[in-house]
């Protein structure tokens, strides 16, 4: 008797299966989506250490999350590989990176508790909107204004992760110019701060404004 291998769906690693899926899912751009959310673990375990160098560590690490969120939303459009695992975990893992990097330098002292909160309570507000549009068959897009929100909370968070990193050997050489006053914590790092938090702010109002919809039956 000539036994035949058993095919592939009837392993349940067909088409249809779970297992299937993943693998269709986790296309290029869906899987630097979870890079970044790797990434962020990793952050976050480096700077909660002693290390020697951790804030250049973190600093790189942060860097190369960030492009991982240009590079996933940019190789999603250009081939056409656009799925509702992108849809879902592309803007969580971006409000996922922001949060860690945010609540770890209040931490240390570098950030207000009350800009970490007013971060924390838009991305909370805008995700369960999202779910709510969700729950509707609807779509909620990424607006303009939430776009320069992110842009700023990752260049306000590489401003501080790279003047903490100037105290370590690496980037050492760099800690003069945080040392000229114009670009030192009291005034930079203030004005970044002031300037993030507004752009929070008002892109939470704008979002939840614009699409009160979601709330008609309250």
């Amino acid at each position: 008797m000539k036994w035949r291998r058993p095919s592939a769906e009837g392993c349940g690693l067909g088409r249809g299966s779970a297992a299937g899926y993943a693998r269709r899912a986790l296309n290029l751009p869906n899987k630097l989506t979870v890079l970044r959310l790797i990434l962020t673990a990793l952050l976050v375990v480096v700077l909660s250490t002693p290390l020697p160098e951790k804030w250049t560590v973190g600093l790189l690490i942060f860097i190369v999350a960030s492009l991982t969120d240009y590079w996933d939303g940019m190789l999603a459009r250009k081939l056409n590989l656009i799925t509702n695992f992108g849809k879902l975990m592309d803007p969580l893992a971006d409000k996922v990176l922001m949060a860690a990097v945010f609540v770890l330098l209040c931490a240390d002292g570098w950030i207000p508790a009350w800009v970490v909160v007013a971060v924390l309570a838009r991305e909370f507000i805008v995700t369960g909107m999202r779910l709510v549009a969700g729950s509707q068959g609807q779509v909620l897009a990424a607006e303009a204004l939430g776009k320069h929100k992110t842009i700023w909370q990752i260049v306000a968070a590489s401003y501080y992760l790279t003047m903490l990193a100037t105290s370590e050997w690496l980037l050492g050489w760099l800690a003069p110019v945080f040392e000229w006053r114009p670009l030192s914590p009291d005034i930079m790092g203030t004005l970044l701060i002031v300037i993030m938090a507004a752009l929070t702010l008002a892109s939470g109002v704008r979002y939840f404004w614009n699409n009160r919809h979601l709330f008609a039956d309250a």
